[in-house]
This record gives C-alpha cells, structure tokens and sequence, in this order.
C-alpha cells in the first residue's frame, strides 16, 4: 500500500501589536510553538527601516467539546537598520549611543538608544546625555511589561517625552531606541508575591500614619497661633488699661 505524503499548509499567526497576521508554513498548528518570526516594520513606521522579532505561542479557545488551537506572537526584539541611521547622521554634529539591561514588571530588557545633535559638542555634554536618557528610560520602564513597552516604543510614546527631557541639556535632531530585545524572563514565586503584597500594605499603612501625623502637627501649629493671638490681644489690651489711667492722673 503506498503511504500518503503529509502536506504542509499555512497558518495564519497573529501580530497583536501592530494588529495584522502573518502565514508560516507547518504540517500541523502545534509545530509553530516557540519558533521565531522576523517581521518588517518600514511601511508600518512610514519609512523608519526596522525590524521586528517575535516568538509563536499556541493559546486554546472555547470549551472542551469545541476547543480550537490560535497562532498568536509575543514580540522579542526590534531593531532599527543601520542604513536609517546613517541617512539620519550629518556633518557638524554628534552622535551619542548607550547599551544597558534594566528589569521591567515580567522580564530583563536589553536597550540601547541613539541619540544625534543638532551641532557638535563637548564630551562632558555628551557624557550628561548618555546618563540622563539611561536614568530616564529606568525610571519609565519600571513596572510594565514588556509588551506594554515594545508598543510605546513603536507608538514613540517612549522617545518623545525622553527628548523634551534632554533638550534641556542639548536639543537633538534625533531620540530613538536603535535597539531593545528580552534577554530573559523574569518568574515571580507565589512567596515573592505575598511579600511584595505584604510590603505594598505596610507601604500603604506607613503613608496614611504619616498624612494623620502631618494633619495633627498642623492642628497643634494652629492651635499655637490661636493661644498666641490671644495673648497678644491680651498684652494690648492691658497696654490700653495702663495708658489710660496714666492719663487720668495726669488730668488729676
């Protein structure tokens, strides 16, 4: 008996993050988890050259009786192409890079920004860029996801409000992220997270302890003030008195 030849066919992967899909080839859905997909994002960007990485994750949907199998991706890297940054560059000016791992809420990221100058300068400025923008990407990355942060990054949500923040330094003619992908996955123990919880309600406690200690010291100052008043109304008044029957001796 001959054996029939497996054919493969396309499935459709979805790209939540700009919201469009993809087909891969495979014989069956099951065969795309974890593999890797390159996506270009020129015409998405209107012109700015970059890729993106993404990872496939097979999800179940529906109940038991009638459950189906979706192709969805999780973004891992993007990078701008080094052919967009050198039509950027120009002469008379500087560019300044960086490259850093930081913590967000679910993994480790790798970021590395680029940033230009509209005319040359010192070392000692582009040194006070580098650490500022490194200062401020931490402080905005923080607790949100990584996919929360590759989508501000391709909204510019991230680089607009870091440049408005080094132009005070020196204005650019360019603030962008050339690089960032996950380096690792950060897992959080159920332990870890009832002491973070622990730690949020004692945080919680000790702010609203301190706001009544506030409004009691304000009440004391106020009551001081008050007991002052009526000491002063007090010294007046018997100023008064005495000026008074000074001068009605004098009369006398």
């Amino acid at each position: 008996m001959a054996i029939a030849k497996r054919k493969k066919k396309f499935f459709e992967v979805e790209i939540p993050l700009i919201n469009k899909q993809t087909p891969l080839l495979a014989f069956e859905i099951k065969e795309l988890e974890g593999k890797f997909i390159r996506y270009d994002l020129t015409r998405f960007l209107r012109g700015k050259n970059m890729l993106i990485q993404l990872k496939v994750k097979i999800k179940e949907e529906g109940q038991d009786s009638e459950k189906k199998l979706r192709a969805t991706s999780v973004a891992r890297e993007i990078q701008i192409l080094p052919c967009f940054l050198k039509r950027m560059v120009r002469k008379g000016t500087n560019y300044v890079e960086d490259s850093f791992s930081v913590n967000c809420g679910d993994a480790q990221l790798r970021i590395k920004p680029f940033l230009i100058t509209r005319r040359k300068v010192s070392r000692a400025v582009r040194k006070a860029l580098r650490e500022k923008a490194k200062k401020e990407i931490i402080k905005y990355v923080g607790n949100k996801k990584s996919e929360e942060v590759f989508d501000d990054v391709l909204k510019n949500k991230l680089q607009k409000p870091l440049s408005l923040v080094l132009k005070k330094i020196y204005p650019l003619s360019l603030c962008e992220i050339r690089m960032m992908k996950v380096q690792k996955e950060l897992e959080f123990k159920k332990d870890d997270k009832s002491k973070e919880l622990k730690g949020e309600e004692k945080a919680e406690v000790k702010v609203k302890l301190d706001s009544e200690k506030e409004k009691i010291k304000e009440k004391i100052k106020e009551s001081k003030e008050i007991l002052k008043d009526k000491e002063k109304k007090k010294v007046k008044s018997e100023e008064k008195e005495e000026k008074s029957k000074e001068e009605k001796e004098k009369k006398e």
